[in-house]
């Protein structure tokens, strides 16, 4: 990509340098379609031979936040109960059986089959890589994200996925963050701290 395509300061403050993990949220609720919008943008990232074993919840009515609280660790209730919209983000542990369709060109799909250490792998690495994704298309439609690991996840698999098909990766609450109950800001490790240049 040539670098004038580069994206101005403000955007990457958005994306990035100002983003934060929100706690608490804005009444507002969230437009009728904006999670097709998310999951348009979402779909495109790039996975390990394209599995997008990635499989999204979105948690917006109130009886199915009622449905989704009793798995929760007590920390993370509230942010949830009162985020306009709260995304299971799960995997598909039969993602291979798409592969025909998203892999035309080649037999992808006898190279999960039985092989079960790569399919969890695969479908654990690349979920959690589609997980960001949807918060980055959030934040690029002008949503906040709080991300949480908090969640009793074999409850939730259990109520949520009965078939055990699905299964839970971390939760993201989305909405229009509020400035309240924010932490003050954790540092970062410098680059030379987390990087290697070879």
């Amino acid at each position: 990509m040539h670098p004038n395509y580069r994206l101005d300061e403000q955007t990457l403050d958005r994306l990035f340098r100002a983003a934060r993990s929100r706690n608490a949220w804005h009444a507002d609720p969230l437009p009728d379609n904006i999670t097709r919008e998310i999951y348009d943008l979402t779909r495109w990232g790039p996975t390990a031979a394209n599995t997008t074993p990635g499989r999204f919840v979105f948690v917006r009515s109130e009886s199915a936040k009622n449905r989704l609280k009793p798995h929760l660790a007590a920390g993370n209730v509230e942010k949830v109960m009162t985020a306009p919209c709260c995304v299971i983000v799960a995997y598909d542990t039969c993602f291979y059986d798409l592969m025909p369709k998203l892999f035309p060109s080649r037999d992808m799909r006898s190279a999960f089959v039985g092989n079960d250490a790569l399919i969890d792998e695969t479908a654990k690495r690349n979920s959690t890589l589609q997980g960001a994704y949807l918060m980055m298309a959030a934040r690029c439609l002008g949503l906040d994200c709080g991300p949480m690991s908090g969640f009793n996840a074999a409850s939730l698999d259990a109520d949520f996925f009965p078939d055990g098909r699905w299964k839970s990766n971390f939760l993201c609450a989305i909405g229009y963050g509020s400035d309240e109950k924010l932490f003050p800001r954790n540092p970062r490790l410098d680059f030379d701290e987390a990087c290697l240049e070879l």
